[in-house]
């Protein structure tokens, strides 16, 4: 699979959370990156998606998380 390089800059405190995720995980700083910057586009790919459905389920009379639940369960 081929791969680029991405170069970012990190404050401190970043910096210090993602070598205490690293270690506590045993994987490398690029693993524990990749997987954060993963789960992030996939949560705002979400949101986009959600923002977009939700005028229809609103006309549907689904207003809340839990009316879907309810609805599925």
């Amino acid at each position: 699979m081929k791969s680029s390089t991405l170069t970012i800059r990190l404050d401190p405190d970043l910096d210090k959370l993602l070598s205490r995720a690293s270690r506590r995980s045993g994987r490398n700083r690029s693993q524990v990156a990749r997987e954060a910057l993963r789960r992030q586009l996939r949560l705002s790919q979400f949101e986009q998606l959600r923002q977009r459905v939700m005028p229809f389920a609103e006309a549907r009379g689904y207003l809340t998380d839990e009316d879907v639940f309810t609805e599925v369960s």
